[in-house]
């Protein structure tokens, strides 16, 4: 379990865990809604050397970033079932070459591979989280 104290910490988090992803790494973010996933994405793109302000994609779903290597951010929050999300053929960005990472991954949970990289967001208190990370040697990134 790692804590960060703002938003600030959160940034530098994603960015640590961020320069350690590599091409085809899948990264599934769960916690409630306002938890800090999209934060702790603009962190993640920033360590992958992205140049572009991510922000959520709430509307277009999926959105990719150019990158070392590139990032595949999806959000998933107005997916209702499963079927609606194979429907995006989500699974071919698993071997697209670049970073992927889901925020509302639970809702997908059954066609993750078991190499994904999964992190739990827990609010503690407005400004506080805990990120519990499954999946990933967090040693170097803390």
């Amino acid at each position: 379990m790692i804590a960060t104290k703002n938003y600030k910490e959160t940034i530098l988090l994603g960015e640590r865990i961020g320069k350690h992803l590599k091409p085809d790494d899948i990264v599934a973010l769960s916690g409630c809604l306002g938890a800090g996933k999209t934060t702790l994405i603009q962190g993640i793109a920033k360590g992958l050397g992205v140049q572009n302000w991510v922000t959520s994609p709430t509307f277009t779903l999926i959105n990719e970033f150019e990158g070392k290597p590139n990032l595949y951010h999806i959000d998933l929050y107005r997916i209702d079932n499963i079927d609606d999300a194979e429907d995006l053929a989500i699974e071919e960005y698993f071997t697209k070459g670049g970073v992927t990472v889901i925020e509302w991954a639970e809702k997908i949970r059954s066609i993750l591979p078991a190499k994904t990289i999964k992190i739990n967001i827990k609010t503690v208190s407005e400004n506080e989280r805990k990120f519990d990370i499954e999946g990933m040697e967090m040693r170097d990134a803390r």
